[in-house]
């Protein structure tokens, strides 16, 4: 199995799974074209993707998902609840390419798995992608960490995890106070601290790849996402020198890909 976050951050989201015979992403929060770009730039063509499964309702996570769903006859799959919230901003889909998921789904070889994560969305979800005894999980959008989000991160071989904020930059920065609330909130990101210490728990699990995601362009920047988290693992013994690779993604380039 192989992962590339084509995009991370508050500017649009878009991650790209692949096996020998199943492509898909995790929603599509750029336009189509810049998209089909990135897809291009990493040697993979958007008329391959067999479906693209969506988090949550709000822009950065579904701007390009109607346009490559028309384009290329590509099913979209999200919880009934997130389909009525994105139906206005998403336009015509063929009634066929619209898939309603509560759980899970098989498509192709790899199985893909919902779990409730916290936003303020109608149904926001992660993901767990499974394959060949190889497990991707991606966190991002969610105020707070329960116990069954830490369940279901728990044995990861691949986490793509949420480090939205700083929190002392939110709430020096120009933010009105109830945006500032509102991304502080247990309905709102992952700070790097929430993050970090997430992190020290399910590690411990034998998770191999962390890569540090959804970065605010006002509230935070990637040096010191990873040194958050960083410091905060090594206050907890836990090294990174120890068979745990940690990286970021990026608002406007992709990542390397990543084989498991």
């Amino acid at each position: 199995m192989k992962f590339c976050s084509l995009y991370s951050g508050s500017s649009g989201n878009c991650q790209f799974i692949k096996t020998d015979s199943t492509k898909i992403l995790v929603d599509a929060g750029l336009s189509g074209k810049k998209i089909q770009q990135a897809l291009t730039n990493i040697g993979e063509e958007a008329s391959d993707i067999q479906g693209i499964f969506i988090t949550h309702e709000h822009i950065d996570h579904i701007q390009g998902a109607g346009i490559l769903s028309r384009r290329f006859n590509i099913p979209v799959f999200a919880n009934e609840e997130t389909w009525n919230a994105m139906k206005p901003s998403v336009g015509q889909i063929k009634p066929e390419n619209i898939r309603v998921i509560d759980d899970s789904v098989e498509i192709g070889d790899l199985f893909v798995q919902a779990f409730d994560i916290s936003h303020d969305a109608a149904k926001p979800v992660g993901y767990k992608i499974f394959n060949d005894n190889k497990k991707i999980c991606l966190l991002t959008d969610t105020g707070c960490v329960t116990p069954s989000i830490k369940q279901n991160v728990m044995g990861s071989d691949l986490i793509l995890i949420e480090t939205n904020h700083d929190e002392d930059m939110v709430l020096i920065g120009s933010y009105p106070w109830p945006l500032k609330r509102r991304v502080l909130g247990e309905f709102g990101h992952m700070s790097n601290d929430l993050a970090g210490n997430l992190l020290c728990e399910i590690l411990k699990k034998g998770t191999e790849i962390v890569l540090l995601a959804h970065l605010s362009k006002e509230n935070n920047f990637p040096e010191l996402a990873f040194k958050t988290v960083e410091n905060i693992l090594g206050e907890n013994g836990i090294s990174t020198n120890e068979g745990i690779t940690i990286n970021m993604t990026y608002r406007d380039k992709s990542t390397k890909v990543y084989d498991l």
